[in-house]
């Protein structure tokens, strides 16, 4: 008669080989960057393709900050496949509508990845126009079709009563250039046109008393209430802008790009120059408050990085929403997101895939 103590153990190492294995979870730090906030969507797209892992926070700016509402509104409605098709509806919607624009568009400058030319007659345009006019002047009825996207496609107090994942969207408060993280019962519209609320372009964004601007000023992304506020210790960061120019830009346009390139990218710089300055502190055994510093020494980055592709266009190209660009931009996101998984997804819950100070700082 066999053992039945054996026969229980076999049973149930067998139940455990053919338990499917539960994913991994991550976090997601979305860029902002205009159109090439499309890039973003091809990484969102094929992470999404395979379920290989579960999102549990979320910090996005700008783009980044639309990318994180279409991801998490399309998840509630019907998991990742769902996810997948929002991000695509409202990334057809900003082409069709050209909402990234003060004035519409002439039809010159459609193609791309080409359209984005910073000689395009239309952009030379559009610069004398914001150079000259506020939004204030050449738009006094505030006409946002980003506003109505959201609208149309985004079911904020679902998004607030029942979030699939933790949602954090920076803004920068107009009167003291400070950061504003909405999370929680804060997702609504207008924390998310706050946070893509280019100042040159936009009315300023109120909510309650206060003004904001676009969040790239501030943090592009926010790093640390994911860290924080999240028990998942694995981040992928998706970076947009490049950060190295093969020559100096010699152009009144390419300067201005270039600048602006600077401008966005500092808040991300400065904060991973703060993160490593407090795992220094940690590792010399030198706490910091609320365990901070424990969860600092712990947290494992990633990242995937657009440099390759977006460094290919013009600064135009931000504000050039055609399809052929925004396809372009989407499926340079899906091969490269599946390049790092090649690569790194196995490191996932392991260790970091990125040096944050050899990379940034």
């Amino acid at each position: 008669m066999p053992d039945s103590n054996s026969e229980v153990l076999k049973r149930a190492l067998g139940m455990l080989q053919r338990r499917p294995r539960q994913p991994k979870r991550i976090n997601l730090a979305l860029q902002g960057g205009g159109a090439h906030g499309a890039f973003t969507w091809g990484v969102l797209d094929r992470l999404l393709d395979r379920q290989e892992f579960d999102i549990d926070g979320v910090s996005g700016t700008s783009a980044g900050a639309v990318n994180a509402v279409a991801l998490a509104a399309g998840y509630l409605e019907g998991g990742a496949e769902g996810a997948r098709a929002k991000l695509e509806t409202v990334w057809r919607a900003v082409s069709e509508s050209g909402c990234m624009l003060p004035v519409k568009r002439n039809a010159e400058a459609a193609g791309a990845p080409a359209a984005g030319s910073d000689d395009s007659p239309y952009y030379l345009f559009l610069q004398m126009l914001t150079g000259i006019f506020s939004p204030y002047e050449f738009n006094p009825l505030e006409i946002d079709p980003l506003r109505r996207i959201l609208e149309q496609h985004i079911d904020f107090k679902a998004l607030r009563r029942s979030p699939p994942m933790t949602l954090f969207i920076n803004a920068t408060e107009v009167s003291t250039g400070r950061g504003r993280v909405f999370s929680g019962k804060e997702i609504t519209l207008e924390a998310v046109l706050a946070s893509a609320c280019l100042p040159a372009l936009r009315h300023a964004v109120k909510i309650g008393r206060r003004h904001y601007w676009d969040g790239a000023f501030s943090a592009n992304p926010a790093l640390l209430p994911l860290i924080e506020g999240c028990a998942t210790i694995d981040t992928l960061i998706v970076r947009l802008a490049p950060t190295r120019l093969p020559a100096v830009p010699k152009k009144a346009r390419e300067i201005h790009g270039h600048v602006n390139r600077i401008m966005f990218s500092q808040p991300l710089r400065r904060e991973i120059e703060l993160i490593e300055t407090g795992r220094r502190t940690a590792r010399r055994g030198i706490g910091l408050s609320d365990g901070l510093g424990r969860r600092l020494k712990r947290h494992r980055f990633h990242m995937v990085d657009a440099a390759r592709y977006t460094k290919k266009l013009g600064h135009a190209s931000t504000m050039t929403p055609d399809w052929e660009l925004l396809v372009y931009l989407r499926e340079s996101g899906r091969k490269a997101m599946a390049n790092w998984l090649g690569r790194n997804k196995d490191a996932v819950g392991r260790r970091s895939t990125v040096d944050l100070a050899a990379k940034f700082l």
